[in-house]
């Protein structure tokens, strides 16, 4: 039998044929080399949801549609005489619907591939498919590979122990020789977080380092925990905002040249107002930092009111979230989701309003010259220019009237004439 081989995408594909034909996972086991357990948690695991309905019937799982007799459940049909366990949309307005589950789904093989009562069945059914199943297992082996194997704790005390050390003219090499006691990573690591900007200390305080001509490779995104999203996805965003009605702040970063100073946006979608703060480096602790200052700026109560939910992509800056969530004594101040993979759409406000910023700061541009001043008076310009959804009036305005008279002045904003707004580029011009 063969021991520590991954399934591959042939093999899946002949899982998913012999399930059709109602192969025994034994069976398929033996056929494949491998152990029946291996095949039996594969198909538990990959296999997906399905809404298919047998044709011709009732779109009904509920557990008492045979002999239901509950009619004119629907509001806007008071004339309808059909009774309504034979209508599609029974499942979703009664107040004594419960879903049936097909039993057959606990047993090998866990799944309705080859079921003999398929074509005539309504019930939730799960299907194994090669395709997706493969799509899944390389998604999980990437993430998994992805990233610091290092929880947010341990990271912040190698970067106390270690960068007042390279900050101090040590060498990487010679601090974990003299601490080999204090390390379970390698020197190799550790080159690897400073460069990511994960630890305080960065690559110009290690002059060797900055006479290095860097290599030609694709810049590898570090983020602090892989399991960071766990519990922070973007169907569990949507569930919490349901459950609570908050309103949500969207966050992401305006990149100028690639190793210089960044922007961090955050957009209000109750009233378009967008803050910006400039940060010298793209990193998680840049982002923590902008956090705090906002924090002590307008008190705790303020910031608990205004930014009840975060919710920001999978960049690396935003991969500490329990930072983000707690203050500095460990109190919960926020809730931070993220986005799925490649789906900027997902908080769209943000993205559109980028648009703006870069009417002034067109890409390409560096912010390294650039100042909080500047970028505040760019801000104040954007913020006062009127939007037609709206009704033509002001975010600025809008964030005023909802949080505060002149709260958007603790930011460093000000309402700018509408005659005097100037989106272009010479509105930055030194």
């Amino acid at each position: 039998m063969a021991k520590n081989k991954h399934l591959t995408d042939a093999e899946r594909f002949q899982i998913e044929v012999w399930l059709k034909n109602r192969v025994s996972l034994k069976r398929i086991a033996e056929q494949l080399d491998k152990s029946t357990s291996t095949i039996s948690r594969e198909i538990k695991k990959r296999a997906e949801e399905s809404e298919k309905f047998a044709k011709l019937r009732p779109h009904n799982r509920c557990m008492k549609r045979i002999g239901c007799q509950a009619v004119q459940l629907c509001e806007d049909k008071p004339n309808c005489t059909r009774r309504c366990a034979l209508c599609s949309r029974c499942n979703s307005i009664c107040p004594n619907y419960e879903e049936e589950v097909c039993f057959k789904l606990y047993d090998p093989p866990y799944v309705c591939n080859g079921c003999p009562e398929e074509y005539k069945c309504v019930l939730k059914k799960r299907y194994y498919l090669h395709k997706p199943a493969h799509e899944a297992y390389r998604e999980t082996l990437v993430e998994t590979r992805t990233g610091v194997n290092m929880t947010e704790e341990d990271l912040l005390a190698l970067d106390q122990f270690v960068s007042p050390l390279i900050k101090r003219g040590q060498s990487v090499h010679h601090i974990v020789t003299h601490n080999s006691d204090q390390f379970s990573i390698s020197e190799k690591s550790i080159y690897r977080y400073v460069d990511g900007g994960l630890l305080s200390a960065r690559n110009i305080d290690m002059l060797r380092v900055c006479r290095l001509k860097p290599r030609k490779t694709k810049p590898v995104e570090h983020k602090v925990d892989t399991g960071c999203r766990i519990g922070r996805t973007y169907p569990e965003f949507l569930k919490f905002a349901e459950e609570t009605g908050v309103s949500v702040v969207e966050m992401d970063s305006v990149i100028g040249r690639i190793g210089g100073k960044v922007l961090l946006t955050l957009m209000f979608k109750s009233c378009d107002f967008m803050l910006a703060l400039l940060r010298d480096r793209n990193t998680s602790q840049s982002v923590i930092d902008c956090f705090n200052w906002i924090e002590k700026t307008v008190g705790s109560d303020c910031f608990k009111t205004l930014f009840p939910v975060l919710l920001g992509d999978n960049g690396s800056e935003f991969s500490n979230p329990t930072a983000l969530e707690n203050d500095a004594q460990g109190k919960r101040r926020t809730h931070v989701f993220y986005c799925d993979p490649y789906s900027s759409f997902q908080k769209p406000c943000v993205e559109r309003n980028h648009e703006f910023i870069r009417m002034i700061l067109p890409k390409g541009t560096s912010f390294n010259d650039l100042i909080q001043k500047d970028i505040n008076l760019m801000m104040s310009h954007i913020n006062s220019y009127s939007r037609e959804k709206l009704n033509d009036k002001a975010p600025i305005d809008l964030f005023d009237y909802i949080y505060g008279q002149g709260l958007s002045q603790n930011f460093g904003l000000f309402r700018v004439a509408p005659n005097d707004i100037l989106l272009r580029p010479s509105l930055l011009k030194k």
